[in-house]
């Protein structure tokens, strides 16, 4: 089963909300349009509009009203992603150049900027002011999520603590306020858009533990970059942080390694057996599905229509994701 196939019935509001994204990335300036044009040809998975028509369709759905909040949360998720790969010195997503390798880190840092305007910009037209407050909020933890990353890069004694609080920050409170912000919009009842809120911080935390997973596990073709970049990156996941703490030699095998001018990929390769034979995908995929768990409760007592159908069946994909 394909992510898509699981919200096929909203494949027109989805192609929509693609032209108003595409419209709402031009820019005067030929350089910052063509960064953004190719950022947003790289594609992706649209999981955060995708959770503001679902949580939406449990109130007053209008999709003009709608779009107002969901075009703007994938802009900002856009930008955070520019943002990132500067952070990471990373030179591909999702099998294409980043911005950042196509042009430079100055032209990355500005287009990431453009496109957080343009999303700021776009959020004002909605009618609701709670919107604007939880927006806010939200790009507030976001930025504190992107210095926390960079306060831990390379930081090999950090603890899981602060790995929850970062993966949260970046990852899950963007897909809880998704899922918040949808209800807000639709004027849904103030107890089922805050069981949504919930629903979307508990599968946004487990989003991204399976994709720190995958990041060990996956091939360079399915992810789109080598395996283990972001442990090649310094950035520490929750599977290197429990192969770490299980084993002292791979520990100091990865200090060692990630501490040295250039990482060889056979050695990288070596490291990625390392954690993979020490249980960490098998410990960091419980976790998940703790998570998983407590995303689908929290959906229990809603009314019983086509998108908390949808909202399960996420759920479960996430936990089924190729490991």
């Amino acid at each position: 089963m394909k992510l898509k196939d699981i919200y096929w019935h909203l494949r027109n509001d989805i192609a929509s909300l693609e032209k108003e994204l595409e419209k709402n990335i031009n820019a005067d300036h030929p350089v910052l349009q063509e960064a953004s044009s190719h950022l947003l040809k790289a594609g992706g998975k649209r999981i955060r509009p995708v959770f503001v028509l679902l949580s939406a369709q449990f109130g007053n759905y209008n999709l003009e009203e709608v779009k107002k909040v969901a075009v703007p949360l994938e802009m900002i998720h856009m930008a955070s992603l520019v943002h990132d790969d500067v952070i990471d010195d990373a030179e591909l997503r999702r099998g294409k150049k980043t911005i950042k390798s196509k042009w430079d880190n100055r032209v990355a840092m500005y287009t990431g900027d453009y496109i957080f305007a343009k999303a700021i910009e776009m959020a004002t037209y909605s009618k609701s002011p709670e919107i604007h407050t939880v927006l806010s909020d939200a790009m507030v933890e976001m930025c504190l999520g992107e210095v926390e990353q960079i306060r831990d890069q390379y930081d090999f004694n950090q603890n899981l603590r602060m790995y929850f609080r970062r993966i949260k920050r970046k990852t899950a409170l963007l897909i809880a306020v998704s899922c918040q912000l949808g209800a807000i919009a639709s004027d849904v009842p103030k107890h089922i858009e805050d069981q949504l809120g919930k629903y979307g911080y508990y599968v946004g935390m487990a989003f991204q533990i399976t994709d720190d997973i995958l990041d060990f596990v996956g091939t360079e073709k399915e992810l789109g970059k080598p395996a283990g970049s972001d442990l090649t990156q310094g950035n520490v996941t929750l599977p290197a942080l429990y192969a770490m703490s299980h084993d002292i030699v791979l520990k100091k095998k990865i200090i060692t390694l990630l501490r040295g001018d250039r990482v060889e990929r056979e050695e990288m390769e070596e490291i990625i057996q390392g954690i993979k034979q020490s249980g960490a995908v098998e410990y960091s995929k419980n976790i998940a599905d703790k998570y998983l768990a407590k995303s689908k409760k929290s959906l229990e007592h809603l009314p019983d229509i086509q998108a908390k159908k949808a909202l399960i069946r996420i759920a479960d994909y996430i936990g089924s994701r190729k490991f």
